[in-house]
């Protein structure tokens, strides 16, 4: 069934050059509401201590100022970004004033959009563009789906690799263009078979009903302040979660068949206007409510479960930066927070991703037909609300696979990988990783949605006390760790920098809004 990417990878291990797969780079990001003692959104701005989230390269805000981003810079291991991602939290905690860091994607006791305070980046042209985007993500989705965490596992492969794995296909094009060709190959696997992600780590089977503010559901009801769905997995990839649930209404699907397609079809979105959001008016009584009214203001509206990144120069567009200079690396971003673990994401989980991550990208991927992308939603979608029932049918090939069938071919054609991946390793810890998710997929009970489920029946508790209680959990491990000097002295130092370059950039702002926005989105090759 997956014949071609053990063909490569016997290929690669022939030429002596398979240990190439595991010397890729591995970046960590993970988002984390900042709480109150009661559980609610905290409405206390970005704390000073933690530096400018506009200008800071690894501690910074996503859509709410009580939303914090940590991101991990590339690292050679995944347990070196694990270790990096732990002491950003550290450090972070040491600066709040008895605010937890939320433990889990889904927020509770949420006081309805009005309580969400959107993120503020200061009066520089680049930190109003990021508070007016948010503005829009408000008016044209709500603010509440926006306040839904996760964790990106971001990854590259090595020059050296790419070098190999051309010399190995026979390809003489410019080395970059293979790259890039080879990462939208990348992408459209992790698709094809990226349901595999919240199945196995989805913790988010519930969701407290203050989310859902009144509105109707289909789902059941677990206690007098929770809703569950029995056999979800992660109702933060669902319609209530993280997709554009306007897009079969706006017309908008990107093109992953290559750089050029994507690229065009986000530009193609960036550039039509859209009669929905036109309603909400651009600027209205002076003030911007969003950066224009199109299908998307910028490319990052667009959500996907996967996206080709490439490092954006100062305020340049992504779209062009990855024109420019091709793919660097992909990001995935189906994966939510692991509630079990304070750091958000385990080294279990790190070493099957990248096993995964090098089988997808030696395995065949054709361009996605309009069937496949059907069945890529409705898959997604599927093991999302009901990826634990008995017998669940997924669609491949204009046909059905029972999930489990598919998922064991899956990790069975991944365990040469995991083989590959353990040389030079102390034991055999990527194929105990592959081990535990077969067992995983044997037995539904295991995974961690199901083991969150089953601690709310134990301890008899709601999503908001069991999410409460890992978060307290968590705090006392944070604030139980010995400091690390050196690194804090770097954190502390980089504080200081971020908000030193934030003053400059607002001293330097003499241009006005109107034509910043102008300028940035006239920006071409």
């Amino acid at each position: 069934m997956y014949s071609l990417a053990k063909q490569r990878l016997t290929a690669l291990v022939g030429n002596g050059r398979a240990t190439l797969l595991k010397s890729g780079l591995t970046g960590l990001e993970k988002e984390s509401l900042r709480v109150a003692a009661d559980g609610g959104i905290a409405q206390t701005p970005h704390p000073v201590a933690l530096g400018a989230a506009l200008t800071h390269p690894w501690i910074t805000t996503d859509y709410s100022e009580a939303l914090l981003e940590f991101i991990t810079p590339p690292l050679e291991t995944a347990a070196a970004a694990l270790d990096y991602l732990r002491d950003l939290q550290h450090f972070v905690y040491l600066q709040l004033d008895g605010e937890l860091l939320w433990s889990s994607s889904m927020p509770c006791v949420v006081a309805g959009g009005a309580s969400i305070p959107i993120a503020r980046y200061g009066t520089s042209n680049s930190g109003l563009m990021k508070t007016v985007y948010r503005r829009g993500l408000g008016y044209r989705y709500g603010r509440v789906m926006q306040v839904i965490a996760g964790v990106h596992y971001n990854y590259s492969f090595t020059t050296d690799f790419w070098l190999a794995y051309q010399q190995l296909e026979g390809d003489t094009q410019p080395l970059q263009a293979f790259i890039s060709e080879h990462y939208f190959a990348l992408v459209r696997n992790l698709q094809r078979f990226g349901w595999l992600i919240p199945y196995l780590f989805g913790t988010s089977p519930a969701v407290c009903k203050s989310f859902l503010a009144g509105k109707q559901t289909t789902l059941q009801e677990f206690n007098e302040n929770t809703y569950y769905s029995p056999h979800a997995t992660s109702l933060r990839m669902c319609d209530i979660g993280y997709q554009n649930s306007l897009e079969n209404e706006v017309g908008f699907k990107a093109n992953y068949d290559s750089l050029d397609t994507y690229v065009a079809s986000l530009t193609r979105a960036i550039e039509t206007p859209s009669p929905r959001f036109e309603m909400i008016g651009v600027k209205v009584d002076g003030i911007y409510r969003q950066l224009n009214s199109n299908m998307l203001q910028i490319e990052n509206e667009y959500y996907s479960s996967v996206r080709p990144k490439q490092v954006p120069e100062f305020n340049e567009k992504p779209s062009l930066a990855l024109q420019r200079r091709g793919v660097r690396y992909v990001e995935l971003r189906s994966l939510d927070i692991n509630v079990f673990d304070p750091r958000g994401i385990s080294e279990t989980q790190c070493r099957f991703i990248e096993t995964f991550m090098a089988f997808c990208q030696l395995q065949d991927s054709p361009v996605i037909s309009d069937l496949e992308r059907k069945e890529i939603d409705y898959n997604l979608d599927a093991v999302a609300y009901r990826g634990r029932e008995p017998g669940l049918l997924l669609q491949h090939n204009g046909g059905t696979l029972p999930l489990q069938h598919w998922a064991g071919k899956l990790c069975a054609a991944m365990q040469p990988f995991a083989a590959v991946l353990d040389e030079n390793e102390h034991g055999t810890p990527y194929q105990q990783a592959l081990q535990d998710q077969r067992a995983a997929i044997a037995d539904p009970g295991k995974t961690l949605s199901a083991q969150v489920l089953a601690a709310m029946r134990k301890h008899g508790e709601g999503y908001f006390h069991f999410a409460k209680r890992m978060s307290k959990q968590h705090q006392r491990y944070f604030l139980a760790l010995e400091e690390d000097a050196a690194q804090f002295k770097v954190f502390s130092e980089t504080v200081r920098q971020s908000l030193q370059q934030q003053s400059t950039m607002e001293a330097a702002n003499h241009e006005s809004f109107d034509d910043y926005l102008k300028n940035y989105f006239a920006q071409t090759l």
